[in-house]
């Protein structure tokens, strides 16, 4: 029998990004750090595990915080530990080395930030899979009226697809006003050339680098579209920020999307596709109906992605570990 828990409950949040990141990992941990401050806890955030006493161990990215895993673990033996399953995680397979594979099975609750991600995990872990969708808050923004403004939001790195965006104006008709904002940082040398390249040579598009968090928001809100060209995402941040700013999104068809927006959502491409992407951006653009067909849409997901939704998942996760009241 575990012994009796303190009062506050004390919780220990390892993500690998740094004081200052704004990865996804970053801003998830400090999200889910208001909400459990706002549920009494004493929340402190890190990149490795530190030693400090806690109840409850919240480790963001199962690859990446399974050394902390294990040494919290072995410190602490009646430590309950919540693993949250990152994109790279689980996509494109689920394959964790050793050590990761250990806290999966040490976790009490893996977190999931949608539903299928529980569907590429052995049967014994999938009934530790709870899923727990981001939420997210908008700035008000105002859409210009021309021209149709398309966004991406993200880093520069392989897995995101960066420059598919860009490939994909190649396919919108110059005679369709539209132009293309990335914001984001590159991750590498190549990128940054192949992108900067790109820009240069397509008067629609323009790349801002990384940009403050509130200046993105303001970006997403102000834009008429967020594209995702991701090839693999686990439930991204940028999906809840869209959904939230009623922005509407044309996004890969992979089951990090397709797990927070449905099957049938109309602004689906293959991963890779810049013709098919281009198509998407010139029916959204050029046709009334279609692109007010999508807000109503987007509009209709947004009690999933509405905060209180997420700080009740956390409260009735806390009640089912026996760190909260029921």
């Amino acid at each position: 029998m575990r012994p009796s828990l303190p009062t506050p409950l004390r919780v220990a949040i390892v993500t690998p990004s740094p004081r200052g990141s704004r990865s996804g990992n970053r801003v998830t941990a400090l999200r889910w750090a208001g909400h459990l401050r706002r549920l009494g806890a004493r929340v402190r955030i890190m990149e490795t595990w530190q030693g400090p006493p806690c109840d409850l161990l919240v480790a963001v990215h199962a690859v990446k915080t399974a050394a902390c895993v294990r040494q919290a673990t072995a410190a602490l033996p009646d430590l309950r530990v919540a693993v949250l399953l990152a994109g790279t995680d689980v996509y494109p397979q689920f394959a964790p080395d050793p050590e990761a594979a250990a806290a999966l099975q040490r976790a009490d609750v893996l977190i999931a930030l949608q539903p299928r991600s529980a569907d590429v995990l052995p049967a014994a872990l999938r009934a530790k899979v709870r899923t727990i969708v981001q939420s997210a808050t908008a700035l008000p923004g105002r859409r210009q009226s021309s021209p149709f403004r398309f966004c991406v939001l993200a880093h520069l790195r392989p897995v995101k697809d960066p420059l598919l965006p860009l490939q994909a104006l190649e396919h919108v008709p110059r005679d369709v006003r539209v132009e293309l904002v990335i914001a984001g940082r590159a991750l590498s040398a190549e990128l940054a050339a192949a992108a900067a390249a790109a820009v240069a040579a397509e008067p629609r598009a323009r790349w801002l680098g990384e940009v403050p968090r509130r200046e993105a928001r303001a970006l997403l809100a102000s834009s008429h579209a967020c594209i995702v060209p991701s090839a693999a995402e686990g439930g991204a941040n940028v999906v809840s920020e869209a959904i939230a700013a009623g922005t509407p999104l044309l996004a890969t068809a992979i089951p990090g999307n397709l797990g927070l927006l449905g099957d049938d959502w109309p602004g689906l491409f293959p991963v890779g596709d810049a013709a098919g992407l281009g198509r998407l951006m010139t029916r959204a653009a050029s046709d009334r109906d279609a692109y007010h067909d999508m807000i109503a849409r987007t509009l209709a997901l947004q009690p999933m992605v509405d905060p209180r939704r997420e700080l009740s998942a956390w409260r009735a996760l806390l009640a089912e570990l026996r760190l909260g009241p029921a």
